[in-house]
């Protein structure tokens, strides 16, 4: 008589949040996703379908979770992955000089002050606390400039304009 289990375990999933990295990028493991899995005939093993994240990734993802036992039989469900950048990017100011024209005016942009800021996921945008100045304004002004990253998380430095 030879017994055989036929029987697939039952595989449970569990939504996760996870987030990147200074370097844009995350690992999850599969037994992140499992909501306790079993089988009937003892231990199974774990895969996901994804594992690693990057910037790329960023919001839900759906990931699929494969149970294995011990006699090579499967069963999957779905788990949503939501991947968040919560890093701030890194403002870098630098100071400059302007100066005011015939009328007495000098205007700038958030770049002009900008040293070089950078985000773990890409492209920033700058905004700066003054642009407009006047003869009034001679001498230095500390400007802020805040630096936004596409999930909206800033930072400020403050430069001598």
């Amino acid at each position: 008589v030879t017994l055989n289990d036929a029987t697939a375990p039952t595989a449970v999933c569990q939504n996760s949040t996870t987030f990147l990295n200074g370097a844009g990028t995350v690992t999850i493991t599969a037994a992140d996703i499992d909501g306790g899995s079993t089988d009937n005939c003892g231990a199974v093993t774990l895969s996901a379908s994804q594992t690693v994240f990057t910037c790329a990734n960023i919001g839900a993802n759906n990931v699929t979770l494969t149970v294995t036992d011990g006699n090579s039989n499967t069963a999957t469900c779905a788990s949503i992955v939501t991947v968040v950048d919560s890093t701030s990017p890194v403002a870098v100011c630098q100071n400059i000089n302007a100066y005011v024209d015939g009328a007495g005016n000098v205007s700038i942009v958030a770049a002009d002050i900008d040293g070089g800021s950078v985000d773990n996921c890409g492209a920033v945008t700058l905004s700066a606390s003054t642009t407009d100045f006047t003869c009034a304004n001679i001498g230095p002004n500390n400007v802020t400039l805040t630096v936004t990253d596409g999930s909206s998380n800033t930072a400020n430095c403050t430069a001598i304009v």
